[in-house]
């Protein structure tokens, strides 16, 4: 980058650190398994993983892929481009079986094993999986809809399956007697995954031609605005997004000194991209976190790992900032935390800092672009509250409602153009039409604005924006001022019908202490103006959230009396 000449074009480039390149070789590798060659030979001897206390090198990964692809291709007669559900928490089967899978040419589904029956029959519907692997506690859910489905092959795991033999025995007795998590299922055919890695190192893959363009993942959306629709990401997408990442935050991680903390789901794609791709690209250790709820676990399996950084949500940081043991943990070794899938509050991630001497930086994407499109630089020392900069060979702009570019400072609908831009969505060409324009930017359906250093904001998804007298509200700002009283854990911000000035603001209040509607808005009113002061105030014990944490808005809406 040349000194003292002002980028007007692209204005992020003036901000970006010397050492963050504009662009990024997405071509240099062929593939996906292509991109990892050179990590499992240099690093074999490595540990790639940690769950529940036990390791697992990237020789041992590569071992176990390898035998799981034989198995897929030999055993099972898949066949390139055929698709495989995986459908289960952060276990080392994961890893295992996703690298296997793509090894053998198949396009993954990743399934939330939270999902309901209906959800389920539908993903798997939609997507014509023929394969799954899933863990035994939800066979039950699987055997209510297989029928309805094109699935042919059942492979099951129990979740300490990748343990070592003794503890193994323990954890999945614990689980399936002693918790109960194991609801009776009956899958008559279905295969053991020990069997089948056992079975697959005696046979022998032959590796099919992947392409850049072949279609690697069906990531299905959340689902917020209906049924979820299946994005295709390409090996293409997936390999720029890491790179693209690693660009963008590599001055300033460890490399194969990395011990990351993932307790994010693997099977959404910011934890499966930055948190699992990522570190393995760079040969560093990856601790999975199997159930974040359950904090005395999780906080208990961080005493005992010298963790440099995490990955995470606002939820998540909330929760750990009340936990007592876990502001006693040793942070010495911690340098930054990279955060995603929802606006952090600056307030937590002040607070967060304080606790743990490591600085949030924010993520910004979409499912849709594999998911990261922008972050905060990587020499920042403290939050931002922003969404930061385009990654290295990606561009943003604000657009108005007819499409046009708009100026510095003015609000409007960011889009996307990168080569981690989906391909489009699976059998839907009329809703990818409505979100790919033919020169290649994407809707993103979030309002936002770029200052004049080419730093983005968000002010709001563009559905949740509420319109009060003509007035644009933006939820998240709403939030933001509520959980700044000391009482309120956490809120959700919606808008309800009104007679006069068609939308009034409703506040969703979770508090850890008794509170009145009274004290809320007399606290909103100090820091927000007139039209924005929510009128109708809820308390509820929890709100409506995500697999990954994210509160849903929509389902407060839906709950709404019609």
């Amino acid at each position: 980058m040349q000194e003292n000449i002002k980028n007007t074009t692209k204005p992020w480039l003036n901000t970006y650190p010397e050492d963050v390149p504009e662009f990024v070789d997405v071509d240099q590798y062929q593939n996906i398994n292509e991109m990892f060659r050179d990590t499992f030979e240099k690093y074999a001897d490595k540990t790639a993983f940690v769950n529940m206390g036990h390791s697992l090198s990237f020789a041992e990964l590569k071992e176990k892929s390898d035998a799981f692809a034989a198995y897929l291709q030999c055993e099972l007669k898949a066949k390139k481009g055929d698709r495989i559900a995986l459908m289960m928490p952060n276990l080392l089967q994961y890893p295992i079986t996703i690298l296997g899978a793509l090894k053998a040419g198949l396009v993954v589904v990743n399934v939330n094993p939270l999902y309901t029956p209906r959800e389920l029959q539908h993903q798997l519907r939609d997507s014509g999986a023929t394969i799954i692997v899933a863990v035994t506690n939800f066979g039950n859910n699987l055997q209510q809809v297989i029928d309805k489905t094109s699935l042919q092959h059942v492979i099951l795991t129990s979740i300490g399956d990748e343990l070592a033999a003794h503890k193994r025995t323990l954890v999945n007795f614990v689980v399936k007697y002693v918790k109960k998590m194991v609801p009776k299922y009956h899958l008559p055919g279905a295969i053991s995954l020990r069997r089948a890695l056992t079975d697959g190192k005696r046979m022998t893959l032959s590796p099919p031609v992947i392409e850049r363009e072949d279609i690697a993942y069906l990531q299905y959306t959340g689902g917020t605005t209906g049924l979820a629709k299946g994005a295709m990401l390409t090996h293409r997408n997936i390999i720029a997004n890491v790179l693209q990442v690693f660009g963008h935050f590599g001055p300033r991680m460890l490399k194969d000194k990395e011990y990351a903390v993932t307790p994010l789901p693997l099977y959404h794609i910011f934890a499966n991209s930055v948190s699992m791709m990522l570190i393995m690209y760079t040969g560093g250790t990856n601790l999975l976190i199997t159930n974040p709820r359950d904090l005395d676990t999780f906080v208990n399996d961080l005493s005992k790992y010298p963790f440099t950084m995490m990955f995470g949500l606002n939820t998540l940081f909330a929760a750990l900032n009340n936990n007592a043991k876990f502001r006693e943990l040793d942070f010495s070794h911690a340098e930054f935390t990279i955060a995603g899938g929802m606006a952090t509050q600056k307030h937590i991630a002040d607070q967060w800092q304080e606790i743990t001497g490591m600085p949030i930086i924010e993520g910004y994407g979409l499912t849709e672009c594999s998911p990261v499109v922008a972050g905060g630089i990587h020499t920042q020392q403290s939050y931002v509250s922003s969404i930061g900069v385009p990654l290295p060979s990606t561009e943003l702009r604000i657009v108005d409602e007819n499409g046009e570019p708009l100026g510095v400072g003015e609000i409007g609908e960011i889009q996307i153009r990168g080569d981690q831009v989906m391909k489009g969505y699976w059998k839907q060409d009329a809703e990818s039409r409505a979100i790919l324009t033919q020169d290649g930017w994407l809707h993103s359906g979030d309002i936002g604005r770029m200052d004049e250093h080419g730093v983005f904001k968000i002010e709001d998804r563009k559905k949740d924006m509420i319109l009060v007298s003509g007035f644009n509200v933006f939820p998240t700002e709403i939030e933001e001022v509520a959980t700044l009283h000391p009482k309120i854990v956490e809120a959700a911000a919606i808008g309800v019908p009104d007679d006069v000035a068609g939308e009034r603001v409703k506040l969703v209040v979770v508090a850890k202490e008794p509170l009145s509607s009274a004290e809320v808005k007399k606290h909103c009113r100090h820091h927000l103006t007139g039209y924005k002061v929510p009128t109708v105030i809820e308390f509820r014990d929890e709100l409506p959230k995500t697999n990954v944490g994210k509160i849903l808005r929509r389902a407060l809406r839906e709950q709404e009396p019609s």
